[in-house]
């Protein structure tokens, strides 16, 4: 061990920054601050000693005692040389560590008090272990690190001081200035020797580790360069084969449309996946055609491209009335809706609208014009006769033929985010083996869930909340009730005869004209003659049997310019005078009439009642018949009646057998007779509970033999405790009543707040009545108590007020005032 002196001295400070000092090294230092140089030139002066101490922080340039170390090391200048710009290299060599006592800062320079080290005493064999583990740690060390030198193993070997080992070890290990400091403040050797141990083992762990990651980067970039060799030798040998042209390949061509495409990070990272597997699959494989398919239809997809919607309402309206007739209430929602979808633009949730109305109502057009005024694009999803879920979602991509379902390919056919989607005819899906197709619109119109939808194909979340999906639908009953509930219901009625008019005068016939080159105004025809071709050739609630008859008619008048022509050599071209249709060629060009309106019988019958129904083509009419004939007791039903039907009628006969002794009728008047009821036109299917009030009618009126005059007719459910219940499309059936000429009609007292809403056109004529109660309805239509009372109503012609009722008493009539 070297000896150290024992008592304090006074040097000169030297601070150091981002360096320290060990004893025994020999450092050469560039000295430019003022302070510094005075130590230098001080220390000179006397016995070339001085106190090196490193800064806390190296950004301080004046630094004090606070900002120093308070261990340093004590060291002698061997040569010190004077530069050009004013700084001092020197050569320092460390001789001992030194402990700060006191600091004087002086305005030219810092002076010190520093008391070295004490000796301290030491077990020889645990220092040698220690001195052994070091060399043999520090020996791997150097074997890893490429800038230390292997000859400083030998410079290692030759010391046998250990204090002078440990601080010649410190001097060559890349540690930080705290861990240098520590090892440097450590006051016992073996607690030195520990430290540096540890600090070796550490450097030694992070160096393997750098040698990994070196090796790992040195095969990637090997790998790449042999990939990029080989692709372009293949590039070479496609051109020399002439299998490819100059220029961009496929794969790069992708990679460019998949750069400029603005889409979410998952669907990138996912296509930047499958594009790289592409580019390392032959292209003659069948796994490649199904990589390149998927990755055209994810690039294809208008992931953010939006179109900007024209929130005009007053155009929107001008187009609503422009391109449709009538329809008021079906016009005043959407513009409804129009408006606050403008206001509140993508705050709330869409509403999913749908049309619900019998065909030919104008449903598509009106969803087209929404998207006309809304500035969008617009794109129709048939839906009928869908059964495959797959139809909806997609397929998944490991069947052979996989494509993504009908939304994104509507999608990908409007190529913005949010356009107008006709889900049309949305009633007429069903469901077998393959899944409900049903069940997969509940996501596609839940605005809770289509944030997300997931396409089976894709696999790829999708927003869908800006699509504005309107559906149209002739039955609802056959929409599943949880898809029902996602939709706003918008009702579109048939159209009346005098609309049906103005329809045909103000578009079909000018579409006529054109479609069939013929100029405007061609064709000729007086209002009465429409009418008349409305209501004995057509037989609708919309207008395309209307449509298909004025084409028709259009075609004729074609037909006979183009023979004329031919005819008359003279004509250059086909004259495109007037056409008039007169009551006289009528028949001529659209045939005998089809639909004969028959006026109802004037004769009373007996088991014979007029009912309401209504269809999916409009309202209509039902002649419901009843026999009785001896028997035991049975019922039999005919017609091709539905089960709701055919539960009508059995409802209401339980309900007329509970007024037996209201009818006069015997006890075992019922097991000794048979019923038969049976609704005409036995071919077309009929279900519903309206003509539950009409069956009930017939079969009293068959039992008790009192005839039913055929003015009236009657919708309505029954129950068994001869409740009338609401029934629905009341204007189709007003409508159809007043086509057959009826005057008198029968409907439930829940449905008379539903006439403010039917045109007068229709009601007008017609006397309605409304009630509650099947008794009511009896008494109406029938006199319980004495026949011939109602034979006087009959030759009368319903002059009378008010009829009998149970007891005698006179009872007001519960009419509906038009």
């Amino acid at each position: 061990m070297s000896q150290l002196p024992n008592k304090v001295l006074n040097l000169p400070v030297l601070p150091l920054r981002e360096v320290i000092i060990f004893p025994y090294m020999v450092v050469p230092l560039f000295v430019g601050r003022e302070k510094s140089i005075w130590a230098l030139e001080e220390a000179s002066r006397f016995n070339n000693e001085l106190f090196l101490v490193s800064q806390k922080d190296a950004n301080i340039l004046g630094p004090d005692k606070e900002d120093l170390f308070s261990v340093g090391t004590v060291a002698s200048i061997i040569q010190m040389l004077r530069l050009p710009d004013n700084t001092i290299k020197v050569l320092i060599e460390g001789r001992y560590r030194a402990r700060l006592v006191e600091f004087h800062s002086l305005p030219y320079g810092h002076m010190a008090k520093v008391a070295p080290f004490p000796p301290v005493t030491v077990d020889i064999s645990r220092i040698e272990a220690h001195l052994r583990s070091i060399k043999t740690a520090f020996e791997t060390y150097v074997k890893l690190n490429a800038k230390i030198p292997q000859e400083l193993l030998i410079n290692i070997s030759n010391i046998a001081d250990p204090e002078r080992l440990c601080d010649f070890i410190v001097a060559h290990l890349t540690l930080r200035i705290q861990e240098k400091q520590k090892i440097l403040e450590a006051v016992s050797i073996e607690d030195r020797l520990q430290i540096l141990l540890e600090k070796i083992h550490g450097e030694i762990e992070i160096m393997n580790i750098e040698k990994k990651i070196r090796g790992r980067i040195k095969s990637q970039m090997e790998k790449s360069q042999k990939e990029y060799y080989l692709n372009e030798q293949m590039n070479a040998i496609q051109k020399e084969l002439g299998q490819k042209e100059d220029g961009k390949t496929e794969n790069e061509e992708l990679e460019e449309k998949l750069h400029r495409l603005e889409m979410p990070l998952e669907a990138r990272i996912k296509t930047e996946k499958e594009i790289k597997k592409l580019k390392s699959m032959s292209p003659m494989s069948a796994e490649s055609a199904v990589i390149r398919n998927y990755v055209d239809w994810v690039l294809s997809l208008p992931w953010n491209h939006l179109s900007i919607d024209d929130n005009n309402l007053l155009k929107a309206e001008n187009i609503l009335e422009e391109e449709h007739f009538g329809l008021k209430e079906v016009k005043e929602r959407i513009l409804e809706y129009l408006a606050v979808r403008g206001i509140v633009k993508d705050k709330t949730k869409g509403t999913i609208l749908c049309l619900w109305g019998p065909p030919g109502v104008g449903k598509t057009s009106i969803v087209r014009s929404i998207a006309t005024a809304l500035n969008r694009k617009f794109v129709r999803i048939s839906l009928g006769g869908v059964r495959d879920e797959a139809e909806i979602r997609g397929h998944r991509r490991t069947y052979v033929g996989a494509m993504p379902g009908k939304i994104i390919h509507a999608l990908k056919k409007a190529q913005t985010s949010n356009p107008v989607i006709l889900l049309d005819e949305i009633d007429k899906m069903s469901s077998d083996f393959r899944g409900d197709p049903s069940s997969a619109m509940l996501e596609v119109l839940d605005p809770e869930q289509n944030k997300n939808f997931s396409d089976h194909y894709l696999e790829l979340d999708y927003d869908l909340s800006k699509v504005l999906f309107v559906m149209t639908a002739n039955d609802l009953s056959k929409v599943p009730g949880p898809l029902r509930d996602r939709m706003e219901i918008i009702t579109i009625s048939g159209y009346t005869p005098q609309e049906k008019l103005q329809i045909a005068k103000k578009y079909l016939l000018k579409k006529a004209e054109e479609n069939n080159g013929l100029d405007r105004a061609t064709l000729k025809i007086q209002d009465s003659l429409l009418l008349k071709i409305i209501s004995s050739y057509t037989k609708e609630a919309g207008v395309r049997e209307l449509e298909r008859v004025l084409q028709s008619l259009a075609r004729k008048v074609a037909t006979k310019r183009v023979k004329e022509l031919a005819e008359n050599k003279e004509l250059k071209e086909i004259s495109q005078g007037v056409f008039s249709l007169n009551a006289k060629n009528i028949e001529k060009f659209l045939g005998p009439e089809k639909f004969i309106s028959h006026p109802f019988e004037k004769i009373p019958q007996v088991g014979v009642v007029n009912g309401l129904a209504y269809t999916p083509y409009g309202g209509d009419v039902l002649h419901i018949e009843v026999l009785s004939f001896p028997g035991n007791g049975k019922l039999l039903v005919t017609g091709k009646l539905g089960e709701v039907m055919q539960e009508s009628a059995k409802t209401a006969l339980s309900f007329v057998r509970s007024l037996t002794s209201k009818l006069g009728v015997s006890g075992d008047w019922f097991e000794k007779n048979d019923l038969h009821i049976h609704v005409p036109e036995g071919a077309t299917p009929k279900d519903g509970p309206s003509a539950g009030i009409t069956m009930a009618t017939a079969i009293t009126s068959a039992i008790t033999g009192i005839k039913v005059l055929q003015v009236w007719a009657m919708t309505g459910e029954i129950t068994l405790r001869g409740k009338v219940l609401a029934i629905g499309g009341l204007k189709e059936k007003l409508l159809a009543a007043k086509q057959q000429g009826i005057t008198h009609v029968v409907i439930p007292v829940q449905n008379a707040k539903d006439l403010v809403e039917i045109p007068q056109e229709i009601t007008q004529g017609i006397t309605i009545y409304s009630c509650s109660e099947m008794e009511q309805v009896l008494r109406l239509v029938l006199d319980l108590e004495r026949p011939e009372a109602f034979l006087q109503v009959i030759n009368g012609g319903l002059s009378g007020a008010s009829l009998a009722g149970n007891g005698g008493e006179e009872e007001k009539l519960p009419e509906v005032a038009n």
